[in-house]
C-alpha cells in the first residue's frame, strides 16, 4: 500500500513538476527512509500516519547527526510528498503543514582568486584531445557559472559562436541563455573543430563533452578531472565545481556587475540566494580598509 503512493509521487515529480534527475533521486532517498521506518513500526497505510508518528520519525533522524542542509532537504522532500498525498486524497490531513524546516547553516561561499583561476585554466595540456576538452570545459564553467550537471548535458547545438552564448537547462528543466567570453569561445572552437572528433565513437551523440569512450561525462568523472587540475595548479582550496560557480559570481560582482544579471546567469529563482555574494564583497572591502587605513589597526 505504501509503495503505490510512493511510485505515483515519483511519476508526479518527473512528469508534472519536471524535477531534475538529481532532485528526484534525493527526494526518493528521503521518502524511502520514512517508508522503511513506517514498515518497521507496522504502519501500512498513509492514512495511519499522523503528526505524532512524523515527529517521532524526525526525532530518530535527528539522532543521526545530519547536517542542517541535509535535514532541510529531507523536510522539503517530506513537505512535497505529504502535500501530494493530501491533494490526491490519499490522506485526510495535509501533514506538510506540521513540518518546519530547520534554519540552514550559513556558510559564505568558497571562491578562488583571479590568480588561482588563471593557474587552473592554464593547467590542461591542449596538445592532447582530453586536455583540449578539459580546457574548454573549465573555460566554459568559469565563464558561465554553470552547475556541473548543466555543463555535462550541454549539446553542441546549444553553443552559438555567432551570438556568443550557451543555452543550458537548470533545475526543473528551466532554460536560460548565458553569455560566453572570447577565451571560452576560443577554447570551445578549438575543441569542437580539432579535438572532439578524436573522442567521438557514436556519431549520433549530441552531447558536447565526451569521455575517452566517446560517451558523455558523468559528474563524478568531471569532479576527478577538476581535482587533478587543481592539484597541478597548486590550489590549496578544496576544489569543487561549485567553487568555480562561486568564483564566477564573486568576480563579476567585485567588478561591478548587476546583482539581478548575476541572478539570471546563475539561474537562481530567488534574488536572496544570489545576495550571499554581497557578504563576500563586504568582507573584501573590510579587509582592504583594515590593510590600507592608517588608523584601522
Amino acid at each position: 500500500m505504501l509503495e503505490h503512493e510512493y511510485q505515483e509521487y515519483t511519476l508526479h515529480l518527473q512528469v508534472e513538476k519536471g524535477a531534475s534527475p538529481n532532485t528526484i533521486a534525493a527526494y526518493q532517498r528521503d521518502i524511502l527512509k520514512l517508508l522503511n521506518y513506517l514498515k518497521e513500526h507496522k504502519i501500512n497505510s498513509w492514512q495511519e500516519v499522523d503528526k505524532y508518528i512524523l515527529r517521532q520519525y524526525l526525532m530518530e533522524m535527528g539522532k543521526q547527526g545530519l547536517t542542517k542542509t541535509t535535514q532541510a532537504r529531507n523536510i522539503a522532500a517530506l513537505k512535497s510528498f505529504f502535500k501530494f498525498l493530501y491533494l490526491e486524497k490519499y490522506t485526510a490531513h495535509n501533514l506538510a503543514l506540521e513540518l518546519e524546516s530547520p534554519k540552514k547553516e550559513k556558510h559564505l561561499p568558497v571562491y578562488l582568486t583571479i590568480e588561482e583561476v588563471d593557474a587552473l585554466l592554464a593547467a590542461p595540456d591542449v596538445r592532447t584531445p582530453a586536455g583540449c576538452r578539459d580546457k574548454a570545459m573549465l573555460e566554459m564553467l568559469y565563464a558561465t557559472g554553470m552547475r556541473v550537471s548543466e555543463l555535462i548535458n550541454v549539446r553542441q547545438e546549444d553553443v552559438s559562436f555567432e551570438l556568443s552564448y550557451v543555452r543550458c537547462f537548470g533545475k526543473g528543466s528551466k532554460e536560460r541563455i548565458v553569455p560566453l567570453g572570447s577565451y571560452a569561445l576560443e577554447a570551445l572552437e578549438k575543441y569542437i573543430y580539432t579535438c572532439r572528433h578524436k573522442l567521438i565513437q557514436d556519431t549520433q551523440t549530441e552531447i558536447l563533452f565526451l569521455n575517452k569512450q566517446g560517451k558523455g561525462l558523468t559528474r563524478q568523472g568531471f569532479w576527478k578531472i577538476l581535482k587533478a587540475y587543481g592539484k597541478k595548479a597548486g590550489i590549496k582550496t578544496n576544489l569543487t565545481p561549485h567553487v568555480l560557480r562561486h568564483s564566477f559570481a564573486t568576480h563579476l560582482l567585485a567588478n561591478g556587475a548587476d546583482l539581478r544579471a548575476i541572478q539570471e546567469m546563475l539561474g537562481h529563482a530567488d534574488i536572496a540566494t544570489t545576495q550571499i555574494y554581497t557578504h563576500l564583497l563586504g568582507q573584501q572591502v573590510l579587509t582592504e580598509y583594515q590593510q590600507a587605513h592608517p588608523r584601522a589597526k
